[in-house]
């Protein structure tokens, strides 16, 4: 008989200072990998696309601008002007908000707000924690990523990056 696993309140695999926690990786599933976020007050993962993963995005706490569609324009710098061809724009969803993201869809998120916000990411096939390792290892140094090697890090990882990331800053706590 098989057993299933739970993943207590807190509880997960820290993945650097990112503020990402792994649930449930490769190691539980060969289908999917579960992580919650804390996503920083100005992040701004960039708008980018996966050739073959799909994606699943769930507001817990705060706000996040989200975008999932062609653009009718692909612009380099600011995603968060684009629409697609059948009107559908950026939307700021707070919690409860899903965003899910099919193969090869071009997709953003962004925190606008002044205070973290917290989600749920779900991504199938499951791995994509050895990519979030390598991307939070490049973070962590001082200044804005390198993004000729920010590209090569997600070129590897089977993702094309449309517009740049831009790493948050940390909330003040008073």
């Amino acid at each position: 008989m098989t057993e299933g696993m739970i993943v207590p309140a807190g509880a997960g695999e820290s993945i650097g200072s990112s503020g990402m926690t792994l649930k449930v990786g490769a190691e539980q599933s060969a289908r999917w990998s579960m992580f919650e976020v804390e996503v920083q007050p100005g992040f701004d993962v960039g708008a980018h696309r996966h050739g073959e993963a799909e994606e699943l995005f769930y507001v817990l706490d705060g706000e996040l601008d989200l975008l999932a569609f062609e653009p009718v324009v692909r612009t380099t710098g600011n995603w968060r002007g684009w629409t697609s061809a059948s009107g559908a724009s950026v939307i700021r969803g707070g919690p409860g908000s899903l965003m899910f993201v099919p193969a090869g869809c071009p997709h953003a998120f962004a925190n606008p707000g002044d205070t973290p916000a917290r989600m749920l990411f779900h991504v199938a096939p499951s791995g994509h924690e050895r990519y979030l390792q390598e991307l939070a290892e490049m973070l962590e140094g001082d200044g804005p990523p390198d993004q000729e090697a920010l590209v090569a890090l997600r070129l590897r990882h089977d993702i094309e990056q449309l517009t740049p990331l831009v790493p948050g800053r940390r909330a003040l706590l008073s």
